[in-house]
């Protein structure tokens, strides 16, 4: 089966067409990210804007083509943080379905992180015990999976995301090391209250997705253009990624977007993606992290289609 599936998220529209067979991804024929930033002002207003929504639908004009030219079987649509929290955000998903016949998903934090846990273990061996965090990083909120095999045991969906906590806390440029510290305390603080001790000091590895972390893995490689095989299961540590925050956060962001592995749209809210991320490895006493391409795209097109 030929699936195509659109994840609308606070940050950035995605694409994914691939053959499914047998309950995994045989082959990925299309992979898109396109920074549409649908979630700007959510946390302040209560509802999308008009011009950011406009930025979706162009958007998935451009997908609507690529999805036609490779004849999807099923079509469908994840909508994750920005929509499930803003006022209108069934309206929006609705003329998503009209518009491009694409099949609405409000996912549900627990939703989310169930299909992102599938999609960032889906290839690794099933019988393989060992206790694992999938962190996904997103623009209104991160989600935060542990599990062994294919099985999620924990999950939460937190208030912390790119977008969400570089609007509460960044507003000079570059920032002032205050607002970094508000940043950083205040993701700390939603991370502990979510997460109990006990699934903290259980973890035994970690593995990273989306934006934010395959942004790192790049930058740490300095690669241009963008190679996902060579970000996909490349290992941070704690160490580099701090390395990079000082490089990120001592320029202004005309000058960040020039970040070797750094795509220019990505500039405005990585510092904060970077300081999540470094306060989950924290929590779980992590000390490196895996990079994966696998996410929730992956996961939407074995569970959904």
């Amino acid at each position: 089966m030929r699936v195509a599936v659109a994840d609308i998220g606070t940050n950035s529209t995605r694409l994914l067409i691939a053959d499914v067979e047998d309950g995994r991804v045989d082959r990925e024929l299309e992979r898109r990210s396109t920074v549409t930033r649908l979630g700007a002002g959510v946390d302040r207003d209560g509802h999308l804007r008009d011009d950011a929504m406009e930025r979706v639908y162009k958007t998935l004009d451009e997908y609507d083509e690529l999805i036609r030219e490779n004849d999807a079987d099923n079509k469908l649509a994840v909508f994750t943080s920005a929509v499930r929290d803003a006022e209108n955000g069934q309206e929006f998903a609705q003329t998503v379905e009209d518009r491009f016949g694409l099949d609405p998903h409000v996912l549900t934090g627990d939703q989310e992180a169930e299909l992102t846990f599938l999609g960032a273990t889906s290839e690794r061996d099933p019988d393989d015990p060992t206790l694992t965090l999938v962190v996904d990083i997103g623009g209104g909120s991160t989600e935060l999976v542990i599990g062994t095999r294919h099985e999620p045991t924990f999950h939460v969906s937190t208030q912390a995301g790119v977008v969400r906590q570089t609007e509460r806390h960044i507003s000079d440029d570059p920032p002032k090391p205050q607002e970094l510290d508000e940043l950083a305390n205040d993701v700390k603080a939603i991370l502990t209250t979510a997460v109990p001790q006990q699934q903290r000091q259980a973890v035994e590895h970690g593995i990273a997705v989306a934006g934010t972390a395959t942004s790192l893995g790049a930058i740490a490689q300095e690669l241009e253009p963008y190679d996902p095989d060579k970000v996909q299961g490349f290992v941070l540590t704690r160490r580099e990624i701090g390395d990079i925050l000082d490089r990120l956060k001592r320029v202004p962001l005309e000058e960040r977007k020039r970040t070797p592995g750094l795509h220019p749209d990505r500039a405005p809210t990585i510092i904060a993606g970077v300081v999540i991320l470094q306060q989950v490895l924290a929590l779980f006493g992590l000390d490196t992290v895996e990079v994966s391409e696998h996410d929730i795209l992956r996961g939407a097109a074995l569970a959904l289609s």
